[in-house]
């Protein structure tokens, strides 16, 4: 399933999720602390589907998107920097998986 994958992160798929994420939270702080019914639901669960399209799912949304369930505490930038914390992961996995396929010597084939 592609939500499920771990694309390799890229410039073009970055920014358009802070752009996601800090567009969520802006929603959220304009409605205000208590928010209008469901709206503030329906933003998460879209922004949840669409950061995971953009960087793969990753655990991290799941407390994200409960926290964001809570009055008052959905006014803090959580999408914000749930997506930071994610792009930081994931770019150290990347960066271990490259160094680790550097390290290895190319297998030569006898024919």
């Amino acid at each position: 399933m592609r939500l499920f994958r771990t694309p390799f992160l890229t410039p073009l798929r970055i920014w358009p999720a802070f752009a996601v994420a800090i567009a969520a939270d802006g929603i959220q702080v304009l409605l205000g602390p208590l928010g209008w019914t469901f709206f503030d639901e329906i933003t998460d669960v879209v922004t949840t589907i669409v950061l995971s399209l953009l960087l793969g799912f990753h655990p991290l949304f799941l407390p994200t998107f409960l926290v964001e369930i809570i009055p008052v505490v959905d006014m803090l930038p959580t999408w914000t920097g749930c997506v930071a914390l994610v792009v930081a992961l994931r770019r150290r996995e990347q960066r271990a998986t490259a160094q680790r396929f550097a390290s290895t010597p190319p297998k030569v084939i006898d024919i």
